[in-house]
């Protein structure tokens, strides 16, 4: 049975009347791995400073072991901080680096020699105690960082976004390798993020904020098959949101058609939002298909096609290994386990439509280089 650690309780935070937290109650276990994932504002980075220290929330609490913290400081509190720019100091070998923390702590020398050569062991930096890291790559430093911070062995490690400033296949690397230091520390990992694939590779739980409020919790395979509502649908992953009415259980409507499906426990005639994730859908000769719809644009992605297909006025994606024409009439068919029913919410209505597809990618490509607040 996992161990309660940390629990926010009714947080509220509040920047010059704006509201950035809005009321958040979160569990986090002894030896977990838990990502707090959303946009550029949501309240992630807030939430992480709370629980570090850094930040007094308006109101609500932060309890530690089942202690309240709210007015412990951030050095008297058994958790340390990972910060985007990894702060080292430039003018200290890798060695001085991550011995910082216990020379002021004054431990003995020989204590210290000890601890900085198994945390060089554990983030794989063996020989490289006397470099500068100025002269290391944005790998290496972040290894640096992350040794810095564990040396002193907290119970807990925030991370703020710390893989942000790497290239592509270094983030790929440092994914696997931070999976494997948490597992090998066996300490609690807080982890931020705006990167969904991080997330979902990476996290034992998923936490998806929007607007300063959890939207869902779960494991990462939940969240992304069982997303509660339209946000965490269009936010973690791609999907076609419909709007469909529940007739009965297992029996929804959408598109002037009946659909079975795998849902249930909704009122009888109760509007919805239909999830179809583009992977999931398959092309059959339009004669045989479920809905009929004419290819209006198909995009190569190297593993597969990303195909738009407009049904009825309302474009999908559709992603696939077979090649369409655009301009082709193709069938679909949807088995029950491809389509998800969620209750209609505040963000009902505002994703699941790729007439904008275009205007979506460059969107992404910019949000990439977005702070949070």
């Amino acid at each position: 049975m996992s161990k309660e650690l940390i629990r926010l309780q009714d947080l509220v935070m509040e920047f010059d009347g704006e509201q950035i937290l809005d009321g958040i109650n979160l569990t986090i276990n002894d030896h977990e791995f838990l990502t707090l994932l959303g946009p550029s504002g949501c309240g992630k980075t807030t939430t992480l400073r709370i629980i570090g220290g850094f930040l007094n929330p308006t109101s609500g609490d932060v309890f530690f072991d089942g202690k309240r913290i709210n007015d412990v400081p951030p050095y008297d509190r058994q958790i340390n901080t990972v910060f985007q720019r990894y702060a080292l100091f430039p003018h200290l070998d890798v060695y001085d680096n991550i011995a910082f923390g216990l020379k002021v702590a004054k431990l003995p020398k020989a204590q210290i020699h000890e601890r900085v050569q198994e945390m060089l062991a554990v983030v794989g930096l063996k020989g490289y105690e006397n470099r500068r890291t100025d002269s290391l790559s944005g790998g290496q430093q972040q290894r640096v960082a992350i040794a810095r911070a564990l040396v002193n062995r907290p119970k807990v490690l925030l991370l703020d976004e710390p893989l942000a400033a790497l290239d592509l296949r270094l983030r790929k690397d440092m994914q696997n390798e931070l999976k494997r230091i948490q597992q090998a520390m066996g300490i609690t990992f807080v982890y931020v993020t705006h990167d969904q694939e991080e997330a979902l590779s990476m996290s034992d739980t998923v936490i998806v904020m929007d607007k300063g409020r959890i939207q869902q919790i779960g494991k990462p395979e939940d969240i992304y098959n069982e997303p509660q509502n339209a946000f965490v649908a269009d936010f973690i992953g791609e999907s076609n949101i419909l709007d469909g009415v529940m007739l009965a259980d297992y029996k929804v409507k959408f598109f002037g058609r009946t659909f079975k499906c795998l849902d249930a426990g909704f009122a009888p005639n109760e509007p919805v939002d239909v999830v179809i994730r583009p992977e999931d859908i398959d092309f059959v000769p339009p004669e045989e298909g479920h809905l009929t719809g004419t290819v209006t644009s198909v995009t190569f992605k190297g593993l597969n096609y990303d195909i738009i297909v407009d049904f009825k006025g309302f474009k999908w994606l559709i992603q696939t290994t077979d090649h369409q024409a655009v301009g082709s009439t193709v069938g679909i068919r949807l088995n029950p386990e491809d389509i998800h029913i969620m209750h209609k919410s505040e963000y009902s209505g505002m994703f699941g439509d790729y007439s904008s597809y275009s205007a979506e990618y460059d969107e992404l490509t910019e949000d990439a280089d977005d702070e949070e607040e």
